[in-house]
C-alpha cells in the first residue's frame, strides 16, 4: 500500500511540477499577450526564419513552434512548416487550423515566422542547401497523404501537432523532434496503435494520443499519458516534460535571424489550436 502511494505520489509530481515551472516562468499577471484577443494579437514577423531574399539560391525548409494562445499556452504549442525551393524568394507555409470548417491544412494561413497570436515561434527543424532540396518534394508528398485532413479537436487529437508528427513519419530525414508539450502528436487511429514514432526514426505505440511510449534516437524515451508526456532525451541531454516541454540541452543550433522583419499584421479571427 506505501509503495503504491509513493508511486502515485511520485507520478503526480512529474506531471505536475512541470506545470509549475511553466507558471514561474510566464507569471500570468505578467504577460502581456493576455490583453489581447484573436483579433487583436500581434501576427507580424517574428524575424525568426532566414531572408528569403538574401538566399535566393538556396532551398530551405524549416520547422517551427510557438506557445498556443491564452491559457493553453503553458501546456501546448501549434507547430507549422515552411519551405523554399532555390530561386524562389518567398516562402510556402503549411500548418492545420481548426476553425472554419473543411479541409483544416492551410496553405500560406500566416506569415512564415509570424507570431503566432502574440507567441514567438522556436525553430524545430532547419534544413539548408541540397539537403532541403531533396526533401522538399517528400514534404509536399506527406501534406497530401495527411489522414485526418477533414477532422480536428484540439485535445487529444488530431490537431496541427498530428500533423506535423505525420510529416515527420513520413520524412525521417527531416531530424524532427516534437516537444514533449505539442499535444497531439502522439495521436493514432485506434485501428493503428503501433508504428513509427513522429521523428519517423523510432517506434510508438499509443492508443489515441492518451496512453503509450515511444522511444527512438530523436525522441529518446517518452511516456504519455492522458495526452501529457514524460521522458529522457540521450541525443542531446533533456528531460522531456509536459507544460515545459524540454528541460536541458536545445534540440537545435541557435537561429539565424533574418536581417530585417517584416510589420505588417495578418488579421485572423478565432482559431482552435
Amino acid at each position: 500500500m506505501k509503495k503504491g502511494r509513493t508511486i502515485f505520489l511520485g507520478l503526480l509530481a512529474v506531471f505536475v511540477l512541470p506545470f509549475g515551472i511553466s507558471l514561474a516562468e510566464d507569471p500570468p499577471g505578467d504577460k502581456t499577450k493576455e490583453k489581447y484577443t484573436w483579433r487583436t494579437a500581434p501576427r507580424h514577423s517574428s524575424g525568426v526564419a532566414p531572408d528569403p531574399v538574401s538566399l535566393k539560391d538556396q532551398a530551405i525548409v524549416m520547422i517551427m513552434a510557438a506557445d498556443t494562445f491564452g491559457w493553453r499556452g503553458y501546456f501546448a504549442v501549434h507547430p507549422w512548416l515552411i519551405f523554399k525551393r532555390a530561386g524562389e524568394t518567398s516562402y510556402t507555409r503549411y500548418d492545420v487550423v481548426g476553425w472554419g470548417g473543411g479541409n483544416v491544412v492551410r496553405k500560406n494561413y500566416a506569415l512564415p515566422d509570424g507570431l503566432w497570436y502574440g507567441s514567438k515561434p522556436k525553430i524545430l527543424v532547419d534544413q539548408r542547401g541540397d539537403k532541403a532540396r531533396e526533401l522538399i518534394p517528400q514534404v509536399e508528398a506527406a501534406i497530401e497523404t495527411y489522414p485526418f485532413a477533414r477532422t480536428y479537436r484540439s485535445y487529444p487529437g488530431p490537431n496541427s501537432n498530428t500533423f506535423i508528427a505525420h510529416i515527420g513519419r513520413e520524412v525521417p530525414d527531416l531530424d524532427l523532434d516534437l516537444p514533449a508539450n505539442a499535444i497531439g502528436k502522439d495521436y493514432r487511429a485506434i485501428t493503428n496503435p503501433v508504428g513509427l514514432s513522429s521523428s519517423g526514426q523510432g517506434i510508438q505505440a499509443n492508443l489515441l494520443g492518451v496512453f503509450g511510449f515511444s522511444v527512438g534516437l530523436e525522441e529518446g524515451i517518452e511516456l504519455n499519458l492522458l495526452g501529457l508526456n514524460v521522458g529522457i532525451d540521450f541525443n542531446r541531454p533533456a528531460l522531456r516534460l509536459p507544460s515545459v516541454g524540454r528541460l536541458g540541452m536545445d534540440n537545435t543550433g541557435p537561429s539565424r535571424p533574418r536581417n530585417t522583419a517584416q510589420a505588417a499584421n495578418v488579421d485572423g479571427s478565432e482559431v482552435a489550436q
